[in-house]
């Protein structure tokens, strides 16, 4: 009879038992017990580490902050985003339900494929009241055309900017047909980065989108290799005829944007590029870029996105990750996050939904001198494509380019 009570026993707990990290333990929870469970815990921060001002502002802004008003202790671990998610798979195949990542910074293809791998924690979005009250829920419903269902939290909002040297550079070109006359008048002084890194796909995007006959039917509807090819004539026409007047007369392109940026400081190129509107005012305070450089977006469009933050499926600390991420969605981490001694990234808050004590913070907030004004990129907004176009990009540009004579 004893042994028959224990195996009920046995039977009855392990009916009961989630595992850490698992869904069911925070869905009956309110964000105060949530907050309550997060105290005097760590938190694992995964992310990009490429950019000091973004590293200063975690390390030096955002943990001491958290530490002081919710007891948790943050945790900044440099690794590139595929590496991150390369881990992951690699503990969902060896059935690792304890990780060591909590929250990991992420959007675009990387989000699809942790998506499509299982490798995120579940919805949790709607849970954080940071975004219940302050964000628009439909502005943020996919990420690169892949549906977000709650997986991720908006941190911040991007758009893609040129930026040039105007002591070389009197009147920077507006369209891509202006772009165009001004490389062939100024050989040598122009090149993109490769589209197998990420700015200089996103630049082939842009350009995609503002010489196709119907840019819209590209922007609503998923990738479509025969509507990509039907589109994509004119930009491949024109790359070919930039080659003999780019840098190195197109013999040579850079593989990232940190060469590309390193040609431009070094003089060699009078322009360069990025996904942020606001990424030189660092670079001139901390004096790799000369300081008469200034940024510009094209009339034709400027690519803009967001960026977000989500949990892995084996966080053994998702109160703790939950605390963090809605305090890094809240006003005053958002405000001094746009802020250019700090990272200069743009927000995702609906800053209509603010008080307007705090509206005002944001509206009256100085970006710096060579970022767009706020009413300048609303104009030249164009939205991203779906996320296939970047492997589709990178593979046919070798064949229409690099291969073409």
């Amino acid at each position: 009879m004893k042994k028959w009570l224990l195996v009920i026993v046995m039977l009855l707990v392990g009916c009961n038992d989630t595992s850490e990290g698992s869904e069911d333990d925070i869905s009956d929870m309110n964000f105060d017990d949530i907050e309550t469970s997060a105290q005097n815990t760590e938190v694992n921060l995964f992310m990009w580490g490429g950019d000091d001002g973004i590293n200063t502002y975690i390390d030096e802004w955002v943990a001491p902050r958290l530490e002081e008003n919710h007891d948790i202790n943050l945790t900044r671990t440099p690794m590139d985003t595929g590496d991150i998610l390369q881990k992951l798979r690699t503990e969902r195949q060896a059935g690792k339900q304890e990780g060591t990542i909590d929250i990991i910074w992420v959007n675009g293809e990387n989000f699809k494929n942790a998506k499509e791998n299982e490798l995120l924690y579940g919805s949790f979005r709607d849970k954080l009241p940071n975004f219940r009250d302050y964000y628009d829920k439909e502005e943020f419903t996919h990420d690169f055309g892949t549906e977000t269902e709650g997986m991720e939290a908006p941190w911040g909002k991007v758009q893609f900017a040129l930026q040039y040297d105007a002591a070389k550079v009197k009147n920077p070109p507006e369209t891509y047909e202006e772009l165009t006359d001004w490389v062939e008048a100024n050989p040598g002084e122009f090149t993109y980065p490769t589209p197998s890194d990420f700015t200089g796909n996103a630049f082939l995007r842009q350009m995609l989108l503002a010489t196709a006959e119907d840019a819209e039917a590209l922007t609503e509807q998923s990738f479509d290799r025969k509507r990509a090819e039907n589109y994509s004539d004119a930009m491949w026409n024109d790359l070919n005829e930039w080659k003999p007047h780019l840098f190195r007369e197109g013999e040579y392109y850079p593989s990232s944007l940190s060469e590309l940026d390193r040609l431009y400081s070094e003089g060699k190129v009078s322009m360069t590029m990025g996904y942020n509107e606001a990424r030189s005012e660092h670079l001139i305070n901390d004096g790799v870029f000369p300081d008469t450089t200034e940024t510009f977006v094209m009339d034709s469009g400027s690519l803009g996105n967001a960026h977000f933050l989500s949990i892995p499926f084996n966080s053994t600390n998702v109160p703790g990750a939950l605390t963090t991420i809605n305090y890094l969605l809240s006003p005053e981490a958002q405000l001094q996050k746009m802020r250019p001694s700090s990272w200069g990234d743009n927000t995702a808050i609906a800053i209509e939904r603010l008080p307007e004590d705090m509206q005002m913070q944001f509206e009256e907030l100085d970006r710096g001198e060579t970022v767009p004004s706020a009413e300048r990129l609303r104009e030249a907004f164009r939205p991203e494509l779906d996320t296939d176009y970047l492997e589709w990009m990178t593979k046919t540009w070798e064949d229409e380019v690099v291969r073409t004579p």
